[in-house]
Order: structure tokens, then C-alpha cells, then sequence
């Protein structure tokens, strides 16, 4: 498949042949996407291992970070992915001359964004003392942030960037980038944490500078690349400068804005845990920190399939193709299962053996292990919500699911979780396991109501890959 171009659906193939025929465009759609996305989340991974080998506290004070700044990155990063079905739209229904007035308008949102972020994370001594944390972890995890709110820019640089290659069927660009980074973070990781070539050993702060500058250097090869690609000679940053446009922000805005917070949903209450286990102490935080690592991981190939379908059914939609687009969007629910069936399995026979690889530390292995047991049990009902939750964000259809995810969440599933936690009122306290036992009862909710959303929703769209809510200046004129 030429990847500027996804191919148009043959109509009179059979059923099966038609199914198959989108299996395969998804596949190579979503193969770069699944690459990137690891690579990405392996950053996490290689913050989380290596400065579990530095000491508890470090693992901890990283942990507690990254469950501060995650969620707020997933927000903006969510607000900015409303880039890739418009862009993609456009692409479906031959308009490509809204396509760079789109991706400013996302640069703008980047730019905002990141200025919020990095004031947040660089002020969060409040947030540490409520939780009590001992100073040592508390100073740690200041630091960490500190360090990494510097590559920020670059972070949400690259996700608007992405609207445009992605958007485009260049799923391949994100995907050289990001590993990029993630080979320039491993060993910046291992000279700033355990101080090597002279520079003092940083533990868990070097962690952050490893990260921002990591991301700094991929975030500059990218502009350098998409300005010399022939392969982009058509969309030029620079020369095709839009200036920005309330009305072109506001409708990227009002998709992504349900995107943004139905991802900070579901991320901040996973953050939400892993702070009121805070005072539990290291062991807990690591162990659940870990956890939470693996089904991650995990995480990205179904998550990696939603978002090739997003692009997937938002092209079929602009190219005025909506049968097709319905049935991508059902029968991958059926691709997606299939993946959970195999995942679960996985955590339950070796979930020992994955502890291991992440901590030495007794206690924390037992801890792991027991979490993963439960982190099995919830993988159909979380691949299923994020099939249907990205079908939908292909149809632009973002604001129910958002109101979905919330209530499965934050009415259902934390509650419960602190229930079971901490109190004996409908078993005695499970501790940290009474979260993960929330989890799977929001993930349930979750993917029940948002399966029935998809089968009852019927496009708005005009069949020239945009909605009816978008205004008619969003294409702009380029100023060059």
C-alpha cells in the first residue's frame, strides 16, 4: 500500500474478502504506529528499570513523577490527536488544501499547551506535602519534574506534528523519530542516574534531564526532515505559515477537547492510585508502579490498532465510503479480543517472571505479582473500550464517550477502588489490589456503554471529510 494514499474500498468483494481486505490496510497502518508507540512507552520502561536499580526511593520518586506529568500530557497530547481524523478526513475527501492550515492552527494549541504543562509540573511542592511523602522521595520527584518539564515543547511539538504525517498515512515518520529518542534516552539514562564520565550520579532526577533532552533531539531532526522530504514537498511549514485562527482552533478544539479528557480520565485515575498508595510506602508505590508499567506495555498494540482505525474510518468517512467505515469499525472489536485473550494468558503463566525483570527487591516482586494477577483479569473489557472509543473519535463522535469515561471511571471505578482498599465495608481491605479490582469494574463500564454508542451511531458528516460544526475559513490561506 502506497502509505500517502490508503486505498478505496471495493464495494463488490464479499463480506469476508471486504474484512480481511481492512485487517490487512489497518495492519499496515497501525505497524509503524505499533512501533512508536513502544518505543515511546519504552522510555518509560528504561526510567522505571534503571532507576529501580539506583534505590526504592528513586523508583518511587520517578513513579510519583510520572503519575503527575502523564496525565497532563495525555490531555494536550489527546486535544492535539483531534489533528489526525480531520487531517485524515481531508485527505479521504481530496482537500488537501485545509491540511496545513489545520496542522498551524494544532501548532498553536502545541505551543499554549506547553507553557501550561511545564508551569504545573515545576510547582508541584503542594501536591507533595498533601501526600506526605517522605522529604528524600519528595526531593527526588521535585527534581525529576524540574529536569523534565524542559522537553516539554518538544513533546507536544512532535504530537501536532504527527496530526500532519499520520494524518497523511505517514505512520512510518512518527515511528523512526520516536526511535530516535528512545535510543539517545538509554544511555544518557545510564551516564545521568549513575554519573558516569565525570558528572555527578543524579539517580532519579537524571531520569527527567535524560528524557527532555532525548525528545529535544528527535523533536529537531523531525522539523529538519519534514522541511527536506520530498515525500512532504507539497506541505512546507514554513513557506505555507498560517496565522492563527480562533475559529480554525476552536473547531480542532472542540474535537479534542473530549479527546484530551477522556484520556486524562482514564490516565489520572491510574495517577489518582498511585498517589493514595503514596503513604503506603516504596515498596507498594514500586510494585504497583511496575504493574502498571507492564499492562501498559501491553497496552500498545490494541491501543496502536484504535488509533490506525481512527485514521482508518475518518478516510473512508471524507471519501463518502461510510458502509465500509462501519464495518472496519465492528469487526475489529472481534481483532481486538483476540489480542486481550492472548495478553491475559501471558500475565497469568509468567507474571514471576516479568516481576523479576523490573526489581531485584523481594517485597516488590510479591507485590507486582499479585497485581498482574488482577491486571489480567480487565484486558478484554480495556481493548474493547479503546476499539470503540477510537472508531468513534474517527466519526468525530467525542463528547458522549468522554461522558462515558468519566462516569465508569470517576462515579464507578475509583470509588469503589477506595472502598476496597481502604475500607472493610464489602470485604476486608484489599489494599492495593482494591484498586485494581475498580479498574476492571470502570474498564467493564466502559467498554458496554461505548459498544453501544458505536452500533447506534450514525454519521454527521458531509462526505467531504468534515463536519458540519466546522467553519468555512478553517482551510485558511496560507501565508507565505
Amino acid at each position: 500500500m502506497d502509505e500517502s494514499h490508503q486505498p478505496l474500498p471495493e464495494v463488490r468483494q464479499p463480506l469476508v474478502q471486504r474484512t480481511l481486505t481492512e485487517w490487512k490496510t489497518l495492519a499496515l497502518l497501525g505497524g509503524p504506529i505499533l512501533i512508536a508507540q513502544v518505543a515511546q512507552m519504552a522510555n518509560g520502561v528504561i526510567d522505571t528499570v534503571m532507576a529501580g536499580h539506583a534505590s526504592a526511593e528513586d523508583l518511587a520518586a520517578v513513579g510519583i513523577g510520572s503519575s503527575l506529568w502523564m496525565p497532563l500530557f495525555l490531555f494536550f497530547m489527546g486535544m492535539l490527536g483531534a489533528l489526525q481524523p480531520i487531517i485524515s478526513g481531508y485527505n479521504g475527501a481530496r482537500t488537501t488544501s485545509k491540511i496545513m492550515p489545520a496542522t498551524w492552527q494544532g501548532l498553536y494549541i502545541a505551543g499554549v499547551g506547553s507553557v501550561i504543562m511545564a508551569l504545573l509540573l515545576t510547582n508541584v511542592h503542594p501536591v507533595l506535602s498533601m501526600l506526605k511523602m517522605d522529604a528524600d522521595t519528595a526531593s527526588i520527584t521535585q527534581g525529576y519534574l524540574n529536569a523534565f518539564a524542559w522537553g516539554i515543547p518538544a513533546m507536544l511539538l512532535m504530537n501536532a506534528l504527527r496530526g500532519l504525517t499520520d494524518g497523511l498515512g505517514h505512520t512510518r515518520v512518527i515511528m523512526v523519530f520516536s526511535l530516535l529518542s528512545t535510543l539517545i534516552n538509554l544511555p544518557l539514562n545510564y551516564i545521568f542516574i549513575y554519573g558516569k564520565f565525570g558528572l555527578p550520579a543524579m539517580g532519579g532526577v537524571g531520569c527527567g534531564w535524560a528524557t527532555s533532552i532525548s525528545n529535544g533531539t528527535a523533536a529537531i531532526a523531525l522539523l529538519i526532515y519534514l522541511n527536506r522530504s520530498r515525500t512532504f514537498r507539497q506541505f512546507h511549514l514554513l513557506a505555507d505559515w498560517v496565522k492563527p485562527s480562533w475559529q480554525g482552533i476552536r473547531y480542532i478544539l472542540g474535537i479534542g477537547v473530549p479527546i484530551g479528557f477522556t484520556i486524562f480520565v482514564e490516565a489520572s485515575m491510574f495517577s489518582v492510585i498511585a498517589l493514595f498508595l503514596a503513604p503506603m510506602g516504596p515498596v507498594v508505590v514500586a510494585g504497583h508502579q511496575i504493574a502498571l508499567n507492564v499492562v501498559s506495555l501491553l497496552f500498545m498494540l490494541p491501543l496502536s490498532i484504535g488509533m490506525a482505525l481512527t485514521l482508518r474510518v475518518s478516510f473512508l468517512i471524507g471519501a463518502r465510503a461510510p458502509d465500509t467505515a462501519r464495518l472496519i469499525s465492528r469487526s475489529s472489536l472481534i481483532l481486538a479480543s483476540a489480542v486481550a485473550l492472548v495478553f491475559a494468558t501471558l500475565l497469568f503463566v509468567f507474571s514471576s517472571q516479568i516481576a523479576a525483570l523490573y526489581t531485584g527487591d523481594a517485597e516488590v516482586r510479591a507485590v507486582t505479582v499479585r497485581l498482574l494477577a488482577f491486571a489480567a483479569l480487565f484486558q478484554i473489557a480495556d481493548v474493547i473500550q479503546v476499539t470503540c472509543i477510537s472508531a468513534l473519535r474517527g466519526y468525530k463522535d467525542t463528547r458522549i464517550p468522554m461522558f462515558i469515561m468519566l462516569f465508569s471511571f470517576w462515579v464507578l471505578g475509583l470509588p469503589l477502588g477506595y472502598v476496597l482498599a481502604f475500607t472493610d465495608w464489602l470485604l476486608p481491605g484489599l489494599g492495593a489490589a482494591g484498586f485494581w479490582v475498580g479498574l476492571t469494574a470502570g474498564l467493564t463500564s466502559a467498554s458496554l456503554l461505548l459498544a453501544w454508542r458505536l452500533f447506534r451511531y450514525r454519521p454527521n458528516d458531509d462526505g467531504n471529510g468534515e463536519t458540519k460544526s466546522e467553519p468555512a475559513t478553517q482551510a485558511g490561506t496560507a501565508s507565505r
